[in-house]
């Protein structure tokens, strides 16, 4: 008798769960078995903090309450690496229907909100890599950042919230437009808004009224507010208000995405 089974015949919440932890487990260690992958997305964020962060130090051009700049850039730079790791998890999903590795998994008996959310949830292996690079260099650029054990549990916490949001928004286009190129192109599309019109480069309050208001809809705020709480003690929103929009954003992917999942097949 297998464990699943054993499971199975206890509670079938606890098989729900064994599903979910197994799809989590397989996705990491397909994360994992790439190394280069994650060191090579680890540049990009690296670069912004050494070159576009130390340049605009210096110049004092963006009004950020009193502190220097590199500190107030350094949240909304882990934010953009959370966020561009995971909104390319569609492409795997698309690569998986295009070896016929999806028809297999679809037709277990894993319940297919358990896949998603499996899926999501995996994702967080990239952000977390990015985090641990982002945190390092900013020590070394001797950031003045706030720590403990409760914030770095917050810190995971909004890691995994946001990678998970990101995550299931990219399978919902995954499921829409279905080809790599197409997925590609709109997650670059995607993202650079996302990114420039949120708080990760400078306050919402000198942004022009109209992208104010598109940034207070915009979830990579909340995720940027919630880091810069936690590391910095200057967060625009109360932290459990970020942790309650992120969480509540990441619900609806899940939804959204478990109900188009199945016709990535057709």
């Amino acid at each position: 008798m297998s464990r699943a089974d054993l499971v199975e015949r206890n509670h079938p919440v606890m098989l729900y769960f064994y599903h979910l932890w197994v799809i989590v487990e397989m996705e990491t260690v397909k994360i994992l078995k790439d190394p280069t992958e994650m060191a090579s997305r680890s540049l990009q964020p690296a670069l912004w903090l050494l070159i576009f962060g130390e340049a605009f130090n210096r110049l004092h051009a963006v009004p950020t309450g009193g502190m220097d700049y590199l500190s107030f850039l350094t949240p909304g730079i882990l934010a953009q690496s959370i966020t561009f790791v995971s909104i390319f998890n569609g492409l795997s999903i698309i690569w998986e229907k295009d070896m016929g590795l999806m028809q297999k998994l679809l037709s277990t008996p894993i319940r297919h909100s358990s896949l998603v959310l499996g899926k999501m949830l995996a994702s967080t292996s990239r952000s977390i890599t990015q985090v641990v690079v982002i945190l390092a260099l900013a020590l070394l650029l001797r950031v003045p950042l706030q720590w403990g054990w409760g914030r770095l549990a917050g810190l995971l916490l909004l890691t995994v919230l946001g990678s998970a949001l990101f995550s299931g928004f990219s399978m919902v286009i995954a499921s829409i437009v279905r080809t790599r190129d197409r997925m590609m192109g709109i997650g670059q599309l995607v993202t650079m808004p996302l990114f420039f019109a949120s708080s990760a480069l400078y306050p919402i309050a000198i942004m022009p009224p109209w992208l104010q208001a598109f940034s207070k809809g915009n979830p990579l705020t909340y995720l940027v507010e919630g880091l810069r709480a936690l590391l910095l003690g200057t967060g625009a929103h109360p932290i459990g208000m970020d942790v309650a929009i992120l969480g509540g954003a990441a619900g609806l992917m899940w939804w959204l995405a478990t109900l188009l999942y199945p016709s990535l097949l057709y």
